[in-house]
């Protein structure tokens, strides 16, 4: 803990408070990087990118930090604010590969070459925040004992699901009726 690698000079200056904000909110927790993936949706490995300044963290990364570290939500919230603020500034590593016209398409469906992050996936986090090529998004990503406490949407498929439940259970009190009946 606080035995960080020295952050790039040419950072700016959002992306380096925000770094070393997130790095003091970590090692506040007293967890090492294993214990800290434990407890979040992220890898040890992606939490090192994301405090090295290698690759922005998605905002759920993030809340997930303030969460662990038991943060109230006006604190939290700050962080949110600071994110947003480091990842419209945060450098590209490179343009996408442009193609000649009327080369094939290796993935990308507008010209561009599919970038991979560099750890074996795809760079989800290349388009949002401002909206334009390049920038970053969240990535909607959530450990599933987060989604517990959300209520489900009603829609159609509720209704479906309550009728075809009263009929089971219509019927299955016909049956019972029935089976009585005849019994005796």
């Amino acid at each position: 803990m606080g035995a960080w690698q020295p952050l790039p000079e040419e950072l700016p200056a959002e992306v380096r408070h925000f770094v070393e904000q997130v790095r003091l909110l970590k090692d506040g927790t007293g967890l090492s990087l294993v214990a800290l993936g434990a407890r979040t949706a992220y890898s040890k490995s992606s939490w090192q990118r994301y405090l090295n300044a290698t690759q922005p963290p998605p905002r759920q990364a993030v809340a997930a930090l303030c969460r662990v570290a038991g943060l109230p939500d006006a604190e939290a919230e700050r962080f949110g604010v600071r994110w947003e603020l480091a990842v419209r500034v945060w450098p590209r590593e490179s343009a996408p590969l442009r193609l000649p016209a009327g080369a094939p398409d290796p993935g990308g469906r507008d010209g561009t070459h599919d970038t991979h992050d560099g750890h074996g996936g795809h760079d989800g986090a290349r388009q949002g925040v401002d909206g334009g090529a390049g920038a970053y998004e969240e990535e909607p990503t959530l450990p599933w004992w987060d989604l517990l406490d959300e209520e489900p949407p009603p829609g159609p498929r509720t209704g479906r699901v309550l009728l075809s439940a009263a009929l089971l259970v219509l019927t299955l009190l016909l049956v019972a009726v029935a089976g009585a009946v005849a019994l005796g």
